[in-house]
């Protein structure tokens, strides 16, 4: 790892990571064995993060878990991306209208963050997809129609950052398919996604204007085949009335 006071930072993060991904409970000698770095280094990364809030110390088992602090974190960023209640309202008349998991995703930076859902027991959509995390912009129609909307330049950047992992055997995960079927999304105005992030999963969506923010719905992909047009045409109008109203 890296030295001098950036380096500290760069421990501190990985160590925060470590505990995230082993759990509640874990030592500091099995974060050492996890991260290859000497054990003193990394006492003083927990003992900084526990006295910030970001990790705790579980006496009961002898070992770290993540603090309060990061769901502080996450909760300001659900905040942060959170649309209007209008837009929530809209959303959840398409839900409600269509019977279908009704997704808000904007673009982030180099990612497309999932700003709202509005689902149910009956129409849970791809569970992968959460508030607050990217969605996968090559295995996802709100991503794909995202992607669709930028310039070579800017795209060529996203997809030099982003890896086109295979979710599935239907992914796309070449970057000359990719390109093939943004085309396609761009003739459309609209893009499709059939059991590309999820088997049994496939969904539609639509850019709204300015293409920093997109509008879908996913049903499984039985009934997707059977109601294309009509969810197409709910997500369309959908993606037309959020618009209007960001718009207002």
């Amino acid at each position: 790892m890296t030295s001098g006071q950036g380096g500290s930072l760069v421990r501190a993060l990985r160590v925060l990571e470590a505990v995230s991904a082993l759990g509640d409970g874990v030592t500091a000698k099995a974060i050492a064995r996890r991260l290859g770095c000497p054990l003193p280094t990394v006492y003083r990364a927990l003992g900084t993060l526990v006295e910030e809030g970001y990790l705790v110390r579980l006496n009961a088992v002898r070992g770290y878990g993540l603090g309060y602090k990061v769901a502080e974190l996450h909760r300001g960023l659900t905040t942060q991306v959170r649309p209007s209640a209008a837009v929530r309202g809209l959303l959840h008349e398409v839900h409600d209208g269509v019977g279908a998991a009704a997704y808000l995703a904007v673009r982030r930076d180099v990612d497309v963050v999932v700003a709202h859902v509005d689902r149910c027991a009956e129409h849970p959509g791809p569970l992968g997809l959460r508030v607050g995390e990217p969605a996968p912009v090559h295995a996802t129609a709100l991503g794909k129609v995202l992607l669709a909307g930028l310039g070579a330049a800017e795209l060529g950047e996203v997809l030099e950052r982003t890896p086109l992992t295979a979710y599935t055997p239907r992914t796309l995960s070449d970057r000359r398919g990719l390109d093939r079927e943004l085309q396609r999304i761009r003739a459309a105005g609209a893009a499709v996604e059939v059991e590309e992030f999820h088997r049994g999963v496939a969904g539609v969506a639509v850019a709204l204007r300015g293409a920093t923010a997109a509008v879908g719905v996913a049903v499984s992909r039985a009934e997707f085949t059977a109601r294309r047009w009509e969810l197409e045409h709910a997500v369309r109008e959908a993606a037309d009335r959020v618009s209007r109203v960001l718009t207002a």
